[in-house]
């Protein structure tokens, strides 16, 4: 995946927070550091969305669907 330079504006008890981290070596240096921050934000949005879609569906008919015709199939199964 390519990289494209952008310039963004932080506060500076941010940043301090940030060179830790890189003083720490936990992260190479400031990109490394934000990127992995923007895209661990990113993850966790896309996680609340799928949470929040699952939150409107009806458990009762999901539940009912899944179970929707295997009765029949329980009797074609082998027994152990």
């Amino acid at each position: 995946m390519s990289s494209i330079k952008v310039a963004i504006t932080i506060d500076s008890g941010t940043l301090e927070r940030v060179d830790s981290l890189v003083a720490k070596k936990v992260y190479p240096n400031r990109s490394r550091a934000i990127q992995s921050a923007v895209a661990e934000k990113l993850a966790r949005m896309e996680r609340g969305r799928l949470a929040s879609e699952c939150a409107k569906l009806d458990p009762k008919f999901e539940k009912a669907l899944a179970e929707e015709g295997l009765g029949q199939e329980l009797d074609a199964w082998p027994e152990y």
